[in-house]
């Protein structure tokens, strides 16, 4: 059941710290915060209406229900003094070290984002949370202790409010706190999102749970004098406690459609006892008296889960006929589920203590890694989130073996390819097979937990195949499998448009090293304003400048056009040279293309006569000059004239990685794309695409081209 929230002193907090910490320059770092804090935030109250100095009071008392340093609380005092109050990041770091100074700062710009729309804001939030993981691991702990307190006195706020704020506490913030191993505060979080979220589901059980209460806690009771009699026996010293579930856990079984006499842990003990030895003791005369449901045992001790949480569960049928559900655990692995990652804040003044945990912590730390790898190879903060909740954040994981022996974590349905990726990139690249148990097995294999999978590579190997795409599970795979290709296709682009520009150097007689030396190319690049040499090839290979514009800035002619033509769609009208229009019996008249219909060489075209400004040209079939009869004119295109003109197209597509294709295609029909933008980016994308080309014949072969893709599904003209 959640806490409420409470009036708390300093000397109760301090008091709280001193339980795990007795350092006298600790505890007055913290009065020291406590102080500064209540200065700052004097005057200042909640919605509540208590003093605002009782909110970094509770963060910092449920900071020590998990044993967190000093420093991690001095900030928890002062998360909110820089946004609420006019404290500054340089007056923390002066007044209290820079570790306590950046921790301040990095939950305070977790909190102080704001976005337009409620989705974005949420996917970009939860983003932001997460990859502030990776800086240090105690700012997700104090945002954790934040939004604890905030969820114990959400009755405050609108039912609105209150919904969202449950929401995001239990899609990200939850999660986040299972896989930091941090029980405590998972728990409450999960059973008051759920208060508000679902209140009904919520005071149905807790309603069912009372009922039975008297006659649960009878059978407990049985049955922990049972259990501890048989170890007694047998000189295993321990503890026993009955052990409660979470109205959330509860929930969850029976949304995935249990029944209530089907959850067998609602009956639980947990037994904890020194030595991993003497778990296997326990749980072996356990069984030995109470006889075990199949199916239900699991050995976390000698396959740990990624939060470093180990117990062995056991359901057995105990006193009076009733399922108990068991976990048997020593101290240490304990204070590992309840704490988490916390656990490891050693206060020894045996330093060997903290050192020993140094393997374990980087187990842990793991899962910042992965997250980082996400956040960089994934475009959208939507894409990222459901990519962390899909691969990172899933209850449904699997635990495979390496050869070595060394545990790797996949989200359910992952292949050998997936696990190649997991060890490394050029494992995956270089992969050319896999053998799970003994067995070579197919690339799309469903990995099981406790596969030993062993993965076979050459050097030969050219490289992941795309049909790859279709199978693998995890984000991670799919975008170093799309990144590989991506860079070939790139270095591809480069390639033809080195040849391009050196056809053109020997068309002019030049010779090629010496229009292409550093000094020429460091030239170039600056003028251009480019990065470097690669930026400068893909630009050519995209149409961006021509490889004769490019030889006209290295020559340094007497005349260079040093401006890229580029015409953007704000332009009303592209204004023609006189001749490049002829109207019937009009030698001399302002001419121009409209911006509605772009029409190009080749195209049917009308002339509108317009007040005071000539004649814009029109597509036959543009709508805009439908109604107009009376101030239409013929007009033809000028034969002798050649240029090249701007139009628009749509381009529906059936996957989401097919734009380097449109654009390869474009350069190898010679057409300038000048620019691109995705209006539709779900898996299915749409593109909108200006392009300069010569006439319709070009562009319906450009057409044509693209419909040779598979993943082009159709393509429009647009008429605005």
């Amino acid at each position: 059941m959640s806490i409420k929230s409470q009036n708390v002193t300093i000397e109760e907090l301090l008091d709280k710290i001193k339980v795990y910490n007795d350092n006298k320059k600790d505890l007055e770092l913290v009065k020291k915060a406590y102080e500064y804090a209540k200065e700052k935030h004097h005057g200042q109250t909640r919605i509540t209406g208590e003093d605002y100095i009782q909110h970094p009071l509770n963060v910092a008392l449920i900071l020590t229900t998990i044993n967190a340093d000093c420093k991690c609380i001095s900030a928890g005092l002062l998360h909110d003094t820089i946004e609420d109050c006019d404290s500054t990041i340089e007056e923390i770091e002066k007044l209290f070290s820079h570790e306590v100074a950046m921790l301040v700062n990095c939950v305070t710009k977790i909190n102080k984002i704001k976005f337009n729309s409620i989705s974005e804001q949420m996917a970009a939030n939860q983003r932001k949370i997460l990859v502030g993981l990776s800086e240090d691991v105690r700012v997700i702990i104090i945002k954790l202790a934040d939004r604890l307190h905030n969820m114990r006195t959400l009755y405050v706020l609108s039912e609105e409010k209150q919904k969202r704020k449950a929401k995001e506490t239990l899609e990200i913030l939850t999660p986040v706190a299972h896989r930091l191993g941090i029980n405590k505060i998972k728990s409450e979080l999960e059973d008051l999102s759920l208060r508000y979220l679902k209140p009904e589901a919520y005071y149905d059980i807790v309603e069912k749970l009372n009922k039975k209460k008297t006659e649960r806690d009878e059978s407990v009771g049985k049955m922990l004098n049972e259990v501890s009699n048989l170890l007694n026996e047998h000189n295993i010293k321990h503890e026993i406690k009955g052990r409660s579930k979470s109205i959330y856990s509860i929930y969850n079984k029976l949304n995935k459609g249990k029944k209530w006499e089907d959850i067998y842990d609602i009956l639980a003990l947990r037994v904890l006892v020194d030595t991993e030895q003497e778990c296997y003791l326990a749980l072996g005369l356990i069984h030995s008296k109470y006889k075990p449901v199949p199916k239900r045992f699991k050995d976390y001790i000698a396959m740990p889960k990624t939060n470093l949480y180990q117990s062995l569960h056991t359901t057995v049928f105990g006193v009076d006929s009733s399922l108990f559900e068991i976990q048997i655990r020593t101290y240490d692995m304990d204070k590992v589920a309840e704490y988490g990652i916390a656990s490891h804040w050693s206060y020894k003044e045996n330093k060997n203590a903290t050192l020993a945990t140094k393997d374990s912590m980087e187990q842990k730390l793991q899962i910042f890694r992965s997250i980082i790898e996400l956040n960089n190879e994934t475009n959208t903060p939507e894409e990222f989130i459901n990519s962390v909740k899909k691969d990172i954040l899933t209850d449904n994981s699997i635990y495979v073996y390496t050869p070595k022996g060394d545990v790797i974590e996949l989200p359910e349905g992952a292949t050998p390819v997936d696990f190649a990726y997991k060890v490394h990139s050029e494992v995956g690249n270089k992969m050319i097979g896999a053998i799970v148990k003994d067995t070579i097995v197919p690339l799309n294999y469903k990995l099981k937990t406790g596969d030993i999978v062993k993965i076979n590579t050459s050097k030969l190997s050219k490289g992941p195949s795309k049909d790859w795409l279709n199978f693998v599970a995890t984000t991670q795979a799919k975008a170093k499998i799309k990144a590989f290709y991506n860079k070939i296709n790139k270095d591809e682009l480069i390639t033809q448009a080195q040849e391009l520009l050196e056809k053109e150097i020997r068309k002019n007689n030049l010779s090629i090293t010496e229009t292409l030396s550093n000094k020429n190319l460091e030239t170039l690049i600056g003028e251009l304003k480019l990065k470097d040499i690669r930026e400068l090839y893909t630009s050519i290979a995209l149409g961006k400048y021509s490889p004769a514009y490019i030889l006209k800035i290295i020559n340094k002619s007497k005349n260079p056009d040093k401006k890229i033509i580029k015409e953007t769609n704000s332009k009303k009208t592209t204004n023609m040279s006189k001749n490049e229009i002829l109207v019937d019996g009009i030698n001399e008249i302002k001419v121009s293309l409209s911006n509605c219909c772009k029409p190009i060489y080749g195209d049917d075209i009308i002339g509108y006569v317009t007040k005071g400004s000539g004649i814009t040209i029109h597509r036959s079939c543009c709508h805009n000059i439908t109604s107009t009869e009376e101030r239409l004119i013929k007009v033809n295109w000028n034969k002798e004239v050649g240029k090249k003109y701007f139009t628009d197209l749509l381009v529906y597509t059936n996957s989401s990685d097919n734009l380097l294709d449109i654009i390869t295609k474009a350069s190898s029909n010679n057409i300038v794309i000048d620019s691109i933008n995705t209006i539709n980016k779900s898996d299915f994308k749409t593109y909108s695409i200006t392009i300069l080309v010569e006439n319709k014949t070009k562009l319906d072969k450009f057409i044509n081209d693209l419909y040779n893709l598979k993943e082009i599904d159709k393509i429009e003209r647009i008429l605005r």
